[in-house]
């Protein structure tokens, strides 16, 4: 069985660290005792089959999910509850936004507003969250689309843009907020095949440049090629986890060899 680390490498400041957290729906355990870190400018790729409990523990990272026991802190801060001397708290709607400040996520539907063009979406909550100047927010908002290649499609509304240019809206939407830290949930999971790679190479840019990341994917190549280190998420628990070169090049975890056998050619994935 592999047993390498699910926290960092020594060195460098933790961004978000777990400790033991679970989430049950039901009788149904979702996430059963999941520990550990992510320091900055790391990438981290959380792969599994479907229903591992991948993307609940993404959203719980951001308390979009409320997991049941354990922490989640983001740069050192409890995230959604309140430690006191009469027990544990749920957090109040303020104090979750203040600790998830500066965490943005993408899901894998966009979510834009379709009566707002590409600049209006992205500039939307710098006018109302952070209470921007209109015209100062116009101006970040251009930025940030020039920065995921859309300078020319400020003006396009939604229904005029393919799914891979609204996916790089939502991403600029994220980016003008200043995260640090960027939470993506299967991001590609709902475009056509020949519109991922635009996607993933915003992504890519953004690892090069130094963004903490957390990526729920199905893109073994963008895991072999970006990621630090990859976690194989199974029944609610990091089974194996390690760089990818150790992870893809020699498994040894027996689910992990069988999830990985519905790619044909593991080093075609990791050579691409």
């Amino acid at each position: 069985m592999t047993t390498l680390p699910t926290n960092p490498p020594a060195g460098g400041d933790l961004l978000i660290e777990t400790r033991d957290i679970t989430k049950r729906y039901g009788e149904n355990q979702v996430l059963n005792g999941i520990s550990l870190g992510v320091r900055k400018s790391e990438v981290i790729c959380i792969i599994g089959p479907s229903g591992s409990g991948k993307s609940t523990l993404l959203r719980s990272l951001a308390f979009l999910e409320q997991y049941d026991s354990g922490d989640v802190l983001i740069e050192g801060r409890l995230l959604g509850y309140v430690d006191q001397d009469s027990g544990r708290r749920k957090a109040t709607s303020a104090e979750i936004k203040d600790v998830r400040r500066h965490v943005g996520m993408v899901f894998q539907h966009f979510n834009l507003w379709p009566h707002m063009t590409a600049l209006g979406n992205v500039a939307e909550a710098l006018i109302r969250v952070k209470k921007l100047p209109r015209s100062q927010a116009h101006e970040k908002a251009r930025a940030m689309l020039a920065k995921v290649g859309l300078a020319d499609k400020a003006d396009s509304y939604p229904i005029r843009l393919s799914g891979g240019q609204q996916q790089r809206v939502a991403i600029a939407r994220a980016l003008a907020m200043e995260p640090h830290i960027m939470l993506f949930d299967e991001p590609t999971s709902a475009l056509d095949p020949e519109l991922v790679g635009e996607v993933l190479q915003v992504m890519k840019d953004l690892a090069r440049d130094g963004m903490t990341m957390v990526v729920v994917t199905h893109e073994m190549g963008f895991a072999a090629q970006v990621a630090d280190r990859v976690l194989f998420i199974d029944q609610g628990k990091i089974a194996a986890s390690g760089p990818p070169a150790e992870l893809f090049r020699h498994v040894q975890h027996e689910r992990l060899k069988q999830f990985l056998q519905n790619y044909l050619d593991r080093n075609a994935f990791w050579e691409q």
